[in-house]
């Protein structure tokens, strides 16, 4: 009997032990680039990425599930105060010309602090770009994989994976790292499975911690994805990330790489990412339906040679 104990130990031991996450290494990230990579998939000249997943009969698909006719925004106010999150405040200037009241945009929108998404020009490895593209050179525009690739909008399915409310908590504390069986496990509690042309919001309670302790140095920590979910994220052909921060967790928990996340998306895979959503609202009313799929839209600026453009995504019941 004793030694039948021994073993049901040591056999539970070796099911917790495989159920670790795995440390991922600079090796294992450069492995990782090689196979999770589309270069090439949709073609040689291709700036879009994984987009063209999100094809005419996704986009039917998505536009079948507005039911009520709720549209609630994704975005953050842009916001105009100076904090340990955001050093580049929005700016707006007033002016007045006779009858008209006009106005002036400044706004650095890579950052933590204002919605925006990310084109795959924003991010080079190597001297490469998404699909083996060059980087603009230090000062220069870009001439390849700019935000104005995405003119026509992306209207597919979106669905919120709700970290907090899988852990049961009312938010992720920050450097919390999420990792594929947790968005294994929303699947199996939600009941719903991530499909090719989707988009994947993922909530972390970012803000709502945020509204209940003040603002904390989010370039240091910030719950997300660790660079072992990019795979989970392949094997069901994402076409969009967004996410309440950056979307990696901080620290990345990869030695000598500090944003694996983004290279495995925007670099590997032609992922566009969002940053610095806002799910609060969303959550509310996905909390009040019952559902996490909706369709999701939104339309950067049409802005030639840019890394990306500040947005207002919308999720529409």
């Amino acid at each position: 009997m004793r030694v039948f104990r021994i073993l049901i130990f040591f056999a539970c031991a070796s099911l917790m032990l495989s159920a670790q996450p795995q440390k991922l290494t600079r090796a294992g990230m450069d492995s990782m680039m090689q196979e999770l990579s589309n270069w090439g998939r949709w073609g040689k000249d291709d700036q879009i990425g994984a987009v063209p997943l999100i094809t005419p009969a996704v986009r039917k698909v998505a536009a079948a599930l507005v039911k009520d006719g709720v549209a609630i925004s994704l975005s953050r106010r842009l916001d105009t105060e100076k904090a340990i999150d955001n050093d580049s405040p929005f700016a707006l200037t007033p002016m007045r010309d006779g009858d008209f009241a006009m106005d002036e945009y400044k706004i650095a929108y890579h950052g933590f602090a204002h919605t925006h998404m990310d084109s795959l020009g924003h991010m080079s490895v190597g001297g490469k770009g998404y699909n083996g593209f060059p980087p603009a050179a230090a000062g220069k525009n870009l001439d390849r994989l700019a935000i104005e690739n995405y003119k026509d909008g992306i209207f597919t399915r979106g669905v919120l994976i709700d970290l907090p409310r899988l852990k049961g908590v009312k938010y992720l504390e920050p450097g919390t790292a999420i990792y594929p069986a947790d968005l294994d496990a929303w699947e199996k509690m939600s009941g719903i499975r991530i499909g090719a042309g989707d988009a994947v919001l993922i909530r972390t309670g970012r803000w709502a911690r945020r509204a209940e302790k003040g603002p904390w140095a989010a370039s240091q920590t910030m719950a997300g994805l660790h660079a072992s979910s990019a795979r989970w994220l392949k094997q069901r052909d994402v076409a969009v990330f967004a996410s309440e921060g950056p979307g990696d967790v901080l620290p990345s928990g990869v030695d000598g790489v500090p944003w694996p996340l983004h290279q495995l998306l925007l670099i590997a895979m032609g992922v566009p990412m969002l940053d610095n959503c806002d799910f609060e609202e969303l959550t509310r009313t996905a909390t009040a339906r019952n559902r996490w799929t909706f369709l999701f839209t939104v339309a950067p600026l049409r802005a030639g040679s840019a890394t990306g453009a500040p947005v207002n995504p919308l999720a529409i019941f």
